[in-house]
């Protein structure tokens, strides 16, 4: 691939490097990083390889994708500053709540641009990430964008009219994930474990799980069920979060994060 640089070098894209290189997609050669801040660049030089740009128009000119990985209110700025140079390039931002339609209002008519939600398990290339592209994107665009993010984890296209959905499930969901893991542990400690051996059992327990059900492409209640014999501890465990709505509260906690997406993405 052509090379790739990085507006922004915080941890997402920090994330996003690794995986790169880290799975063959790109050599550190081929990566370009701008950030106002110079510790960062000399970090990701030290760490990874990559070579660091002394601006935003120094790494456009040099790179055939320009990755935006800037806060959601800078994103306006860097692309009016930039518009004549972005206008040949693949544009992809992963800034939340930054709408195509936003965007391409900055940069010259036809531009080709991807927005992207990934989610913060990409610090560990165990991303759930949503690509969506807009009318201009080419296939090899898409392709191009998938493959970046494929590189940490799964990634998945969709019409940006399902992005909020996506924010609210997979984007806020970690948080839901680690308050229940929170919680599996406290359990523990209840029943006489040490914290650090509870948690470890938690995270593992969730970690396992979530393997099981995307590699053996079975149903969730069929996986339970395998766990859950008559008169068990399981069945025991599942009828106590049944009595306390626990599914009509992650539910709730979903629809919660999607309304509120709504909302900021109007906004």
């Amino acid at each position: 691939m052509s090379q790739l640089g990085f507006i922004g070098a915080g941890n997402m894209a920090e994330a996003i490097i690794a995986g790169c290189i880290e799975s063959g997609l790109y050599q550190p050669a081929d990566l370009r990083v701008y950030d106002v801040a110079a510790a960062r660049l000399e970090h990701l030089k030290d760490a990874y390889g990559v070579q660091g740009c002394a601006s935003a128009s120094t790494l456009i000119d040099e790179c055939a994708t320009v990755l935006l990985a800037v806060k959601p209110d800078k994103v306006a700025s860097v692309l009016e500053l930039n518009a004549k140079m972005l206008e040949s390039k693949l544009v992809i931002s992963i800034a939340a709540g930054v709408a195509l339609k936003t965007m391409e209002a900055k940069l010259p008519a036809g531009s080709r641009i991807v927005r992207v939600m990934p989610n913060t398990p990409a610090l560990v290339l165990a991303a759930a990430s949503c690509v969506c592209p807009n009318a201009a994107c080419t296939e090899k665009d898409v392709e191009v964008a998938t493959a970046i993010f494929g590189a940490i984890g799964l990634c998945q296209v969709v019409p940006e009219s399902q992005l909020n959905a996506v924010t609210a499930l997979s984007g806020s969901g970690p948080a839901f994930c680690f308050l229940f893991l929170e919680a599996l542990a406290d359990g523990g400690v209840k029943a006489g474990l040490s914290r650090e051996l509870a948690l470890k059992l938690a995270a593992k327990t969730m970690e396992g799980s979530a393997r099981l059900l995307l590699e053996k492409n079975l149903h969730p209640g069929q996986l339970k069920d395998m766990v859950t014999s008559p008169s068990g501890t399981t069945i025991a465990g599942v009828a106590a979060l049944e009595e306390r709505a626990f599914r009509a509260a992650a539910i709730a906690a979903v629809d919660a994060a999607y309304a509120r997406a709504v909302e900021l993405s109007k906004a």
